[in-house]
């Protein structure tokens, strides 16, 4: 398949080539577009077809479900079978923004959407980009992230056609992203509403509106077998690097000492190596470092949005320098830490060495 891929400003959208990729929707075909989060691959969400082609296109599981993303709440009428108080709340202080929420689907969403479940995923983006996608397409639209599934999610159009070229049938580039981890998924169809993948909007802000904010153990943990997940991200391998991936846990110094032990030991064997840290530990690796080894920063921990909106872009830099193994320091998991933690012990495959 050729992919058409065409660049769009924010600021200044090309309503032409927005139309373009509209139609391709409209005809069961696939568009990657930005959004604030990351990168979505999107197709109609009540084309069965076109959702099987998601899945083909991504190498994605069928039973891990996908997002529907409106651009109005009027179309969320037609997707759900009810709205409950605790989703008008959320809602009303959320949307447009980086929040899912799962709702009880209606008749009009085929399964093939929802990965064989009776609820559907719902966001309403806060990108212009992707808001004018859907009004002129005209339907809501199923959107993972536009990534081979497994693989970090992209944060830059660069991303997206180093994954999807040749897959599907556009690619919208709109630049690098402004948040860098995907939506805060919320079920509300359960009381008190739970937190099935954290993101942005964290259990804190969840918690000043509700007070009681429940959250899945599989947020953090590693999946039992035989899990079937209510929403993305729950029951597989995700955001991934090629190369082997540590996390190291404990005070700061005891962290960065051990990291440069595997490290330089793996470095010493001729490996390609790659340690991921943040700004005020660059220090501890200085001058100490094989050089087989990169020293790559997220950012400061004292803005962890900064080590939000780099995190898959640098996992995705380790692949292209073709880094083997990888050591990496853990987060606080409180605020946006929790999100950022449950995209690493993701990533890692739940690889973590408390110290």
């Amino acid at each position: 398949m050729e992919t058409t891929i065409v660049k769009v400003d924010e600021s200044h959208i090309d309503i032409e080539k927005i139309n373009q990729a509209a139609e391709i929707i409209r005809k069961g075909g696939l568009v990657a577009f930005p959004t604030e989060t990351v990168y979505g691959l999107g197709g109609n969400a009540l084309n069965p077809e076109a959702s099987a082609k998601i899945y083909a296109a991504k190498g994605r599981p069928s039973d891990n479900p996908l997002i529907a993303h409106i651009a109005s709440l009027d179309m969320l009428d037609s997707l759900v079978a009810e709205i409950p108080d605790s989703a008008r709340i959320l809602m009303d202080k959320f949307w447009p923004g980086p929040m899912t929420l799962i709702f009880k689907k209606s008749s009009l969403v085929p399964k093939e959407t929802t990965g064989g479940l009776d609820t559907v995923a719902v966001r309403f983006p806060n990108h212009k980009i992707a808001q004018a996608l859907i009004e002129s397409a005209g339907v809501s639209i199923a959107a993972p992230s536009a990534n081979l599934s497994g693989k970090p999610s992209p944060t830059l159009g660069e991303h997206v056609i180093d994954d999807m070229n040749g897959r599907i049938d556009m690619i919208i580039d709109g630049g690098m992203v402004g948040i860098g981890l995907e939506s805060t998924i919320i079920d509300v169809t359960v009381e008190p509403p739970m937190i099935l993948r954290p993101g942005f909007i964290t259990k804190e802000m969840l918690q000043d509106l509700f007070g009681t904010v429940e959250t899945d153990p599989a947020i953090l943990e590693k999946p039992k077998e035989g899990l079937k997940p209510k929403a993305p991200g729950m029951k597989y391998r995700h955001y991934a690097p090629k190369a082997d991936f540590k996390i190291y846990r404990g005070e700061a110094c005891r962290v960065a000492e051990e990291i440069l032990k595997q490290a330089n030991e793996k470095a010493k064997e001729g490996f390609s190596v790659g340690i991921l840290t943040v700004e005020e530990h660059l220090h501890y690796y200085e001058g100490k470092t094989n050089q087989n080894i990169t020293v790559m920063s997220l950012g400061n921990i004292e803005n962890p949005k900064t080590i939000a909106n780099h995190l898959f872009q640098e996992l995705r830099a380790f692949d292209k320098q073709g880094a083997e193994f990888i050591f990496g320091e853990a987060f606080s998991e409180d605020h946006i830490g929790q999100a950022i933690m449950n995209r690493l012990t993701k990533a890692a495959g739940y690889q973590i060495v408390d110290l």
